[in-house]
């Protein structure tokens, strides 16, 4: 599959790449992607979420009522589950919801992922650049010159870009990635992916390791 690719004017630069049918061209595994999706939402889960139950609750203990004759359940201590304010029976502890992938199964989500976008036309390929200063507004323009969703456009670098992550990190749906963090779960929840021409062999080299 080859692409073409454009300047940061959205213009033709008469060049064009091509595009692994390994990576960008295989039938997608809909469940593999599930699964990554649903592990990278597990791991950013904190888990702390705590209830006192009944040994933990500040009360006294003393028994609230005598034992017989009162016509109702017995009941030795207001700490308990049935009364208002009392523990809580079986309530949640801090957990890690984190869950393991095979990195094989990793591999086939993002390769799906990057297959799926390829197939509805939503990756493009800029030729590199940088800015001398961080810029949002000429950072907008690069995606508004290329066509590229700015609600939900994501870019994939060679290398880390101080310049261009803090000219995308004011713009709510833009997020700015290198080649060799990018996950299923940023290519999924995109709209647009813009290619930087180096990231491309930067991302083979790292689905082929």
């Amino acid at each position: 599959m080859k692409l073409e690719v454009l300047n940061i004017q959205g213009e033709s630069t008469g060049r064009s790449v091509d595009l692994s049918d390994a990576i960008f061209g295989i039938e997608p595994n809909e469940h593999a992607v599930y699964l990554a999706v649903k592990q990278y939402l597990a791991a950013q889960r904190q888990g702390t979420h705590k209830a006192k139950e009944k040994n933990e609750v500040s009360y006294s203990t003393r028994k609230i009522k005598r034992q017989k004759g009162t016509g109702t359940a017995r009941a030795g201590s207001v700490k308990s589950p049935v009364f208002r304010h009392g523990g809580r029976v079986f309530g949640p502890r801090p957990r890690s919801y984190d869950f393991k992938l095979n990195k094989k199964v990793k591999r086939l989500a993002t390769i799906s992922a990057l297959s799926s976008k390829a197939k509805e036309g939503k990756i493009l390929v800029v030729e590199d650049f940088t800015f001398e200063q961080p810029k949002t507004k000429a950072f907008m323009n690069v995606l508004s010159a290329v066509k590229a969703d700015s609600r939900k456009s994501l870019l994939v670098l060679p290398d880390y870009d101080r310049s261009l992550y803090l000219s995308g990190r004011n713009l709510p749906g833009s997020e700015v990635v290198e080649a060799a963090n990018l996950n299923t779960y940023e290519i999924v929840n995109s709209n647009t992916i813009v290619f930087s021409e180096s990231a491309i062999k930067k991302l083979e080299d790292r689905v082929n390791a």
